[in-house]
């Protein structure tokens, strides 16, 4: 007697590399870009080198002056922090679950860019002992977006691997 199985397990489902080989040699592989474009990405690069050039001198400057007065220099604090959830769900307070929530931090393992202004720094000190938070560099902010980054393009979540799909939908934008 032959036993029952499920259709998606019998011999004549498709195999997975008929899926393979359906999608068109062209989509699968990355377009190259044009001249053009890679103009206008050197541009933009050469722009950011400048303004963080500039940047620094001025801190150079602003330090020394405030030395030559005899006064101290206080840097700008951060815009950003990286916070990582590092403790789970038993015995946590409702105020801190609250906060929690807020932060978009529902579970263990989970972490979030975070704007910091006077509340979200008082949120943060007040759920310290569940959390882990710094502030990232554009290394790190790098890494995380091209290995956990994804963004919804025509209301499908696609993975952020490379910049053309940045510069393809939000390009109208100037971004």
């Amino acid at each position: 007697r032959e036993s029952q199985s499920p259709r998606s397990f019998s011999s004549s489902a498709v195999p997975l590399s008929a899926f393979a080989l359906s999608v068109p040699p062209a989509l699968s592989r990355p377009r190259p870009l044009t001249k053009a474009s890679r103009q206008v990405a050197l541009r933009r690069a050469e722009a950011y080198v400048a303004e963080y050039r500039r940047q620094e001198r001025m801190e150079v400057a602003l330090r020394r002056e405030a030395k030559a007065t005899g006064n101290f220099y206080v840097p700008a604090e951060a815009k950003v922090a990286f916070v990582i959830r590092i403790r789970g769900i038993n015995g946590v307070p409702p105020q801190t679950k609250k906060i929690l929530q807020l932060l978009r931090l529902r579970q263990i393992h989970n972490g979030v860019f975070v704007r910091l202004n006077k509340a979200t720094i008082e949120m943060l000190r007040l759920v310290t002992p569940y959390i882990a938070w710094g502030y990232p560099s554009l290394k790190t902010v790098r890494e995380l977006v091209y290995k956990r980054g994804h963004g919804k393009i025509n209301g499908q979540r696609v993975p952020l691997i490379d910049n053309s799909i940045i510069e393809r939908e939000l390009g109208k934008f100037g971004i």
